[in-house]
């Protein structure tokens, strides 16, 4: 009972040092994750950007970024500028890490959100690695916000009934393409 008495305090006195519940705050997912975390292989990075034909003057915005390597990818071997999303705060801080590590901070921003809440209305690319119903769920999102021509890649998944322009295996991993449509 005196331990159980002394943590009870211990934990009270450390939540109310200051900055103690914006670190607490800041490290907690906003929700659980739709997905559990499953790094897309380089080979299948490399087949995405290419066939979303990424350059410099896009911007790609990766939903549920996981430790990052899209974006950076993106920013390091394309040139491009990148957005990583995701809520998990266990991959933001290896997204960041990421970033740092290949020295892309300039041009590579890693966000903590729910990616259904993110605007996307400046990407010039999407990537995902998310489940059928997560990207049919996000389909009219995209729709919405996206501009004409703004393309979208998936690792692994479609999105039901929009069919893909193109449709790509990676070492027996599928790769789906499409472009938002004129309005």
């Amino acid at each position: 009972m005196l331990i159980r008495s002394f943590a009870l305090v211990a934990t009270l006195v450390v939540a109310t040092l200051p900055g103690a519940a914006v670190a607490a705050a800041q490290d907690a997912p906003t929700r659980r994750p739709d997905v559990i975390y499953v790094p897309t292989p380089e080979a299948v990075v490399e087949a995405m950007l290419q066939v979303a034909n990424v350059g410099k003057n896009d911007i790609v915005y990766d939903l549920g970024c996981g430790d990052g390597r899209i974006p950076v990818t993106a920013a390091k071997k394309y040139g491009a500028r990148g957005v990583g999303i995701d809520i998990d705060p266990q991959r933001i801080r290896e997204a960041n890490e990421n970033v740092e590590k290949n020295g892309v901070g300039d041009r590579v921003k890693i966000i903590q959100g729910d990616l259904f809440e993110q605007d996307l209305s400046q990407a010039t690319v999407v990537t995902l690695y998310l489940l059928p119903s997560l990207n049919v769920k996000l389909m009219p999102k995209l729709m919405k916000e996206l501009k004409p021509g703004t393309r979208v890649v998936s690792h692994a998944f479609d999105m039901g009934d929009w069919k893909p322009e193109k449709e790509l295996d990676v070492d027996g991993r599928k790769v789906y393409y499409w472009t938002i449509p004129k309005r």
